[in-house]
Parts: structure tokens; C-alpha cells; sequence
């Protein structure tokens, strides 16, 4: 699981200017400057020189950059990709390209030779990404798994449902690729923004099958999301008390607590540091 907060991703339209610069200040732990879905055809080549320059002056903070580019199936997605690979050169901060669509480990290929100074994320969102997800997890330069929960329905040809139960085979597919690999995984969008007790459930659907964060289409979405992917106050508390329980058997010569009536091993104090880490990341965030 990665110390780095990933709990809010939100999603940004690359043309927009007045919606990048609203960005800077919003509370999410990462943006995806999206070139793709988000951007008109017409509007793509100027997205594209707005977003390379804004990722070269513009600071946004501790906030990951993700660049979604078009697919290289695509007129546009070789020159996405190399006004990104520019913007490095120049400076830019960059920290991911995200990759739409990746149905093989080998799609990730034609992308990581033109942007050697950015990590690859992956798009989940095929029937043939999910059933290759183990081989795409495992490509070197591989670094995030974003769900592509809407894409996926629509290959399904499934219903929605609350429970997102169509779709538990390919995601749970992923979770165990991604955690496999040591790749951060981030949950799909909730489509209705202004539902949030609908939003609240799938985050904490998602948390609890261990997605590291969610992907956002609205900032009035952050809070939630926010608050569904960090430890609570008891889970930090249970933390430091069987972290503490724990360091004090093995002083004694011990190796197992008992903290609640439940036994504490040195797995249990593996994830309890990772809880604590995680918390102090995203305090950091806040700095």
C-alpha cells in the first residue's frame, strides 16, 4: 500500500483554464489533467499546448499531476504524448502519464519510450484489461490502476446496481494484480456528484476491498472521499495500542499480544505502522 495519499483523484478538463486554476487550491490528494474523454476533438491540439505550459509555471502543491492522454489509437495521442515528454524537459512536474484503455502489458510499451521521466498509469476499464490485469501490473514502468468503472458497465452490458456487484470479478482481479505488484489503485467515479450518501457508500465500498483512493468528477465530492479513504481516530488509536502492546511482549521475550481479546502478530503491527504512515502523509498534505 503506498504512504503517499491518494485518497481524492480528481478529474480536470485540460482545456479549461479557469477550472485548472481552481485546481491549485482544491483539497485533493491528486489531479488527472484529463486530454482525453473530458476534451472536445476540436479543442484537443489546444488543450494540449494550454496543458503543457500550465504543468511548466503553474504549482500545484503536493498534489500528484496525472496527464490522461488520448489512446495511441488515436490522431492525438503520440503528440499528447510528446508535448508531456517536452513539458519534463522544460521543467514541467509531471509525476504520471495515465494510459486509456489498456486491454495488454505490451499497449504500455509505445507510451513508456516516449515519456521516460514520468511513471505509466494504467486505465482499467476493458474486459481484456481485467483478465490481463496481472500481466499489466507487472510491466516495469507501471506504477497506478485507475478503474474505468463507466467503460467496464458498458462492456458488461451490465445494470447499475449499489452494490457494483457486476463488476466485483474485474475489480477484485485488479486489486489482487495491483497489491501482487506493489501498484497504487484507485477506485472509478460515483456519476451522481450531488448523491452523497451514494458517493459515501462506494467510498467506503472501496476502501474496504483496498483501493487506495477514488476518482473524482466534482470537487463537491472531495470531503467524502476524503474522510471514507483516511484511518479514522479509532483505527489509529487501535494502531498505537497494539504497536504498543505489541513492543512490549517482545521486550519481555514474547512474540504475540493480545490487545481486545484479539491476538496481535507481527503482521498486525506491519499494517499498524502503514495506518500511522498514512496518516502522517496526509497531515503533510495539509502543510
Amino acid at each position: 500500500m503506498t504512504a503517499r495519499p491518494c485518497r481524492s483523484v480528481l478529474y480536470i478538463p485540460g482545456s479549461k483554464e479557469r477550472a485548472l486554476e481552481k485546481a491549485r487550491g482544491l483539497a485533493t490528494d491528486g489531479i488527472i489533467f484529463d486530454l482525453e474523454d473530458a476534451v472536445a476533438p476540436e479543442e484537443k491540439p489546444a488543450a494540449r499546448k494550454l496543458l503543457a505550459q500550465v504543468l511548466t509555471d503553474w504549482d500545484f502543491g503536493r498534489r500528484m499531476r496525472i496527464v490522461r492522454i488520448n489512446g495511441f489509437d488515436t490522431e492525438w495521442g503520440r503528440a499528447d504524448a510528446d508535448a508531456m515528454d517536452e513539458a519534463i524537459a522544460r521543467g514541467a512536474r509531471i509525476d504520471a502519464i495515465l494510459v486509456p484503455k489498456v486491454n495488454r502489458a505490451a499497449d504500455l510499451d509505445a507510451v513508456a519510450d516516449a515519456v521516460p521521466g514520468a511513471d505509466l498509469w494504467a486505465m482499467m476499464e476493458t474486459c481484456a484489461g481485467m483478465l490481463n490485469a496481472a500481466e499489466i501490473a507487472a510491466h516495469p514502468r507501471l506504477k497506478g490502476m485507475v478503474m474505468g468503472t463507466n467503460d467496464l458497465a458498458k462492456e458488461l452490458n451490465s445494470r447499475f446496481r449499489p452494490d457494483r456487484l457486476p463488476m466485483q470479478t474485474g475489480l477484485g482481479l485488479c486489486l489482487l494484480a495491483g497489491r501482487a505488484h506493489g501498484v497504487t489503485l484507485i477506485d472509478g467515479v460515483y456519476n451522481a456528484f450531488k448523491d452523497e450518501d451514494g458517493l459515501r457508500f462506494e467510498c467506503e465500498q472501496g476502501r474496504d476491498m483496498g483501493f487506495d483512493g477514488k476518482t473524482l468528477i466534482h470537487p463537491a465530492q472531495l470531503d467524502i472521499a476524503n474522510a471514507a479513504f483516511a484511518p479514522s481516530e479509532a483505527e489509529l488509536t487501535l494502531a498505537r495500542r497494539q504497536i504498543a502492546a505489541f513492543d512490549e511482549v517482545m521486550a519481555q521475550g514474547g512474540g504475540v499480544a493480545v490487545v481486545d481479546g484479539k491476538i496481535v502478530e507481527n503482521l498486525h503491527i506491519v499494517t499498524a505502522r502503514a495506518t500511522l504512515a498514512k496518516a502522517d502523509a496526509i497531515a503533510a498534505m495539509a502543510e
